[in-house]
């Protein structure tokens, strides 16, 4: 049992980290070598782009920005950069058509390059053809800026907080109200054993009195 109890501890603290880990807003440094404009089918992946009344086209297929970029270690990434609107994640971006523009405006090429801190959040996957989502972006002095997290600093530090809450409140729970009924029932079940002992034994000296067994 308790090794079934620590597995499902580390399953639900896999999912809670893989959640926060896509939603929560994360920064790369690159250079911005090109943008483009796609058409993209969506299938069994279309959990990972932006609802369909946000995008452009149906829901299966629709006009998609992309910022393609190169991290200073030469490794390349692409960024979808779809609004997301009113939904989830809660971001509230409507500003892709700019975003793009300001995307062009900051492109380099390697002899001159322009380093560029683009916030995102979301993963890569090529296998699932599965992009992050540029939040926003701005010019950094060179590839070696230090970003500070501060929105998912104070984001986790908040929910550290709400989880602290809800275990001091279940432990509360559990000590004025949980733990006294556990107490009393345990207290009423000994009590219907006692009597049960006793009945036993008072039928138990009946019988031998009537049967005059000693």
């Amino acid at each position: 049992m308790r090794f079934l109890k620590w597995t499902v501890y580390g399953i639900a603290a896999l999912l809670i980290f893989a959640f926060l880990h896509y939603t929560l807003p994360q920064t790369d440094i690159v250079r911005i070598v090109g943008t483009e404009n796609r058409r993209m089918d969506l299938g069994e992946n279309s959990w990972f782009w932006a609802a369909p009344d946000v995008g452009t086209g149906s829901g299966t297929s629709r006009d998609v920005f992309f910022i393609n970029a190169v991290y200073p270690n030469g490794k390349t990434m692409e960024y979808r950069n779809e609004d997301t609107g009113w939904g989830w994640p809660p971001y509230f971006k409507m500003n892709s058509s700019s975003l793009n523009t300001s995307a062009k405006e900051l492109q380099s090429t390697a002899a001159a390059p322009k380093w560029v801190a683009i916030t995102h959040y979301g993963w890569r996957n090529q296998l699932f053809t599965i992009f992050p989502n540029a939040i926003s972006l701005r010019e950094v002095a060179g590839p070696d800026t230090r970003v500070i997290p501060w929105i998912s600093i104070i984001i986790l530090t908040v929910l550290a907080g709400i989880l602290f809450m809800i275990r001091r409140m279940w432990l509360q729970f559990r000590e004025r109200m949980i733990e006294p009924a556990v107490i009393e029932a345990q207290e009423t079940l000994d009590d219907l054993d006692r009597r049960a002992d006793r009945a036993k034994a008072g039928v138990g000296g009946w019988f031998r009195r009537v049967t005059g067994r000693k």
